[in-house]
């Protein structure tokens, strides 16, 4: 049991970084250079395949998609991160746990978020890498999607970052004038909430769909004002996600409104907005 408290901590919420990548956070300065090159070399495995359709797909036993190109960024990334920080533990959807459990610094990791739209030629996914860590918390996110030519990045106190441009969450004040995304799916519906979640869908300025990674992006970048995620989502889908959004000035919450990313459900919004989301529920 003592050996997991750094790995449960991390996934259960219990210098040369280039142009426009903020330096304020000096301390993860290193890190997110670091990330940014496992971005890189995720890059590099996932968007040739995605292109050239070099792939099979597998089913797991929930029946969600793995193809090849999952497995190998990851191992690719796991092999890389693990030779650059030996002491540090990994969290990754497709290998589970490797490196030190005990270390209180966690790297949470899946290699290809929506890989169902990978499977399908839809360029809505992305390599998700975020560092956390026992005491402080979640200090590093990248995300990268580059089948749509974005990355997003964030650092503990640094700031989040589109494209090496700040983003900052709306000022939107009022649902009514709010753009919402709602991933729905059975999940919402057993426990309880489908129609307040249809509800809200028909009450804001304008409803959109894009689900995974890119709502809670669009949340940070100050694009979209609300964002709910499909019930079932893991800490390896939230946890680059969380950072981006707070480091934007937003509310990353599950659907009781406990800051978290451990899943499943998570609920990203300006702040301004959040409490009234939640009282819809």
């Amino acid at each position: 049991m003592q050996q997991r408290v750094s790995l449960l901590c991390a996934i259960g919420a219990l210098p040369n970084l280039g142009d426009g990548v903020s330096t304020s956070a000096s301390a993860f300065g290193d890190d997110l250079s670091l990330a940014l090159e496992l971005a890189d070399l995720c890059d590099a495995v996932t968007l040739p395949a995605f292109e050239n359709r070099l792939f099979e797909v597998e089913y797991k036993s929930d029946r969600s998609e793995v193809t090849e190109a999952d497995r190998e960024a990851e191992r690719q990334l796991s092999e890389r991160l693990l030779a650059a920080r030996p002491d540090h533990g990994l969290f990754g959807e497709e290998h589970g746990v490797t490196g030190n459990e005990l270390s209180p610094w966690q790297w949470i990791v899946d290699p290809i978020d929506g890989t169902s739209g990978f499977t399908r030629g839809i360029p809505i996914w992305a390599t998700l890498i975020a560092l956390h860590h026992a005491d402080d918390g979640l200090c590093v996110s990248v995300v990268s999607a580059p089948a749509l030519g974005r990355r997003w990045w964030a650092t503990k106190g640094g700031g989040a970052w589109a494209d090496g441009r700040q983003c900052a969450v709306s000022g939107v004040d009022n649902i009514d004038d709010a753009q919402v995304n709602v991933t729905l799916n059975d999940g919402w519906r057993e426990l309880g909430h489908a129609e307040a979640l249809i509800d809200l869908t028909m009450t804001a300025r304008r409803s959109r769909g894009v689900g995974d990674f890119w709502q809670h992006c669009l949340v940070a970048e100050g694009a979209m004002d609300i964002a709910i995620d499909a019930v079932g989502v893991q800490p390896y889908d939230l946890a680059a996600v969380r950072l981006l959004v707070e480091e934007a000035g937003g509310s990353f919450t599950n659907h009781l409104g406990e800051p978290s990313h451990a899943g499943p459900t998570a609920i990203s919004s300006n702040g301004v907005l959040h409490s009234r989301v939640l009282e819809r529920l």
